[in-house]
């Protein structure tokens, strides 16, 4: 009885390390809780850096048992926009935790200069999901663009990270992934200011690129960075 104890405790434990982990570094990725076998496995689909000028494009596949919809939305869980940065990793560790699988797919800036944008939206929105270790039965996509060439169902949703649980979680756990990666880039590019504007075209971030030129990870695409 003792010994089974014990290793509940350390299962437990060694659950909230892994949890910690993936908060630290963005490319760690949970083991998989079980789904019932009867249920319909949906997966809510969001990406995150699409207006950015610096870094890559990223994408979230979260599925969620559906016993945790309604608390995860009295927690807070809703389109990421909308919360804190410090409300938004608390929020991304529970969605890792009690997520069946949730997994992320990027688009480099490299396929977004050659793809456009968009197509490179789709495309890590796409790789997120063929991550995923259980396969949906249906994926709840944001926006109005269906996948290209996704061999799944697939229903796009306007608005979908107000109005779908499993797509507010994809949005937060993307925005937090994403944002971690940036600060980490920022290290070796502090003239832009990216720790506080996350890659986005602030004003400050602007005057740099027209006083220092662009990054490596700057989208050329985009013509605030082919000006520079």
């Amino acid at each position: 009885m003792k010994e089974e104890g014990r290793e509940k405790r350390e299962e437990r434990r060694r659950k909230k390390e892994e949890v910690e982990i993936f908060t630290l570094f963005p490319s760690f990725h949970l083991p998989l809780s079980p789904s019932p076998s009867n249920a319909l496995v949906i997966a809510g689909v969001d990406e995150v850096g699409r207006g950015a000028l610096f870094g890559p494009v990223v994408a979230a596949a979260c599925i969620l048992p559906d016993e945790v919809l309604d608390e995860l939305a009295s927690c807070g869980v809703r389109d990421s926009k909308q919360l804190s940065a410090a409300a938004r990793s608390r929020l991304a560790v529970k969605i890792r935790a009690v997520a069946v699988d949730c997994q992320i797919g990027v688009a480099s800036v490299r396929e977004i200069d050659r793809l456009n944008i968009l197509q490179a939206s789709l495309l890590a929105m796409k790789r997120a999901i063929l991550k995923l270790k259980v396969t949906p039965d249906l994926c709840l996509v944001d926006g109005n663009q269906r996948i290209p060439n996704l061999a799944i169902e697939q229903e796009t949703m306007i608005k979908g990270d107000a109005r779908s649980i499993q797509i507010a979680a994809a949005s937060i756990v993307a925005k937090v992934w994403r944002d971690e990666l940036i600060v980490r880039l920022a290290v070796n590019y502090p003239e832009y200011d990216l720790i506080n504007n996350k890659g986005y075209g602030t004003a400050k971030h602007k005057l740099a690129l027209e006083r220092c030129g662009r990054s490596a990870f700057h989208r050329v695409s985009f013509s605030p960075c082919r000006k520079s």
